[in-house]
């Protein structure tokens, strides 16, 4: 926030804190190898964390944009073409111009916080008020597999400094645990997940599964629960047939 008025959270204070309490962990690892957090503070993602970085702490909202629309009328007013710079660009169409009106109204639940819109009409758009950030895995290099682009695992999560990110801190400790016991040499945390599974991630790091982490919806009709979530009848646990 000291640099950049789109910060979501106080990346500073974030880094300094986290980094003072995984001192040992993140200079002297105790794992197969090293582990990485970066921090980030909106989807610009200006340090590059979601390609870089094991850990990605990236800045969002929840609520829906704020829009000044008197702020959108001084665009109009300069000749900025909204329509098709903005709106016609704006991954989900969640934008609508009215051109009569000159004023710009948002669609919150279509939202994608790409930050696109802001980034084009700083003056007149702003990032939501309640605001946190989006925690993604596995971002890295290449070391053993390909290089890796991080994995959204917890779409929203509050960075509050006044509770010491115990929220962030607790998930971070869940994540290294189950890394600790299923790493292999120089095999980077994104690798872990690649060779066993996201479902068995998430489940044994006790990190629920959420929307966002699906790609696109199923596209065949075979449905595979694990040997676990099955009872000796064959019947799942939530009472339907296999």
């Amino acid at each position: 926030p000291g640099r950049c008025e789109h910060a979501c959270y106080d990346t500073l204070e974030a880094c300094y804190n986290i980094t003072n309490e995984f001192m040992d962990e993140l200079h002297r690892p105790m794992w197969p190898y090293k582990s990485k957090i970066k921090f980030s503070g909106c989807a610009n993602d200006c340090t590059g964390a979601i390609a870089r970085a094991d850990i990605s702490v990236i800045g969002t909202w929840r609520d829906s944009l704020r829009i000044d629309q008197a702020a959108v009328k001084e665009y109009a007013a300069e000749k900025f073409p909204i329509q098709s710079q903005v709106c016609d660009k704006c991954p989900t169409k969640c934008l609508t111009y009215n051109k009569e009106t000159q004023e710009l109204s948002v669609v919150a639940e279509d939202c994608t916080r790409c930050l696109h819109c802001i980034n084009m009409m700083p003056k007149a758009i702003q990032p939501g008020a309640d605001k946190g950030a989006t925690i993604l895995i596995g971002g890295k290099s290449t070391i053993v597999q390909s290089a890796f682009m991080s994995s959204v695992v917890v779409p929203f999560i509050k960075m509050d400094p006044e509770n010491d990110f115990a929220e962030f801190k607790d998930l971070v400790g869940r994540v290294w645990e189950w890394r600790d016991e299923n790493g292999k040499t120089r095999e980077r945390i994104g690798e872990t997940i690649f060779r066993l599974g996201m479902g068995k991630f998430l489940r044994e790091a006790e990190i629920p599964a959420v929307p966002q982490q699906v790609f696109r919806p199923r596209a065949n009709p075979y449905v595979f629960w694990p040997q676990d979530e099955l009872d000796r009848s064959g019947t799942a646990l939530d009472g339907s047939k296999l």
